[in-house]
């Protein structure tokens, strides 16, 4: 797949979803780019336009993401790991992610994670922009 035909299927994938469908309380919260861990940074901002963004987030063990909210997005794991996620609702899950996988959702998903495994994980996150920038 070439790089163009690569941004039209995400930027398809982004704007397909209706934000104004979605339900979470977010009220507060950072935005998965802003939050981060014990007062320091986790993920970096790569690129940016008006319509949509992409972010690394970088966890090495023992460092997490402290509660934020995520809009529709797609993911893309650069190096695989083990995240302990606690959602919104309080429930703990611990998942492996591996290099080469992917994810995406299509509403607001609020949770923090922490490493809770021996190797650093890193991902890309690509969303649309939020509507507040």
């Amino acid at each position: 797949m070439s790089i163009h035909s690569a941004k039209v299927f995400i930027a398809s994938f982004l704007f397909s979803v209706s934000l104004a469908a979605l339900a979470a309380d977010i009220s507060g919260l950072p935005e998965a780019f802003d939050a981060g861990w014990q007062g320091q940074k986790t993920c970096e901002l790569l690129y940016e336009t008006d319509e949509v963004r992409v972010g690394r987030c970088s966890f090495p063990p023992g460092i997490g993401h402290e509660r934020h909210y995520h809009v529709p997005h797609f993911g893309y794991v650069l190096e695989g790991g083990t995240l302990q996620i606690t959602n919104e609702q309080g429930d703990v899950q611990v998942a492996e992610t591996i290099t080469g996988g992917t994810w995406s959702t299509s509403e607001i998903t609020v949770h923090s994670a922490i490493n809770v495994g021996d190797t650093t994980t890193r991902y890309l996150i690509i969303e649309p922009k939020p509507e507040s920038h």
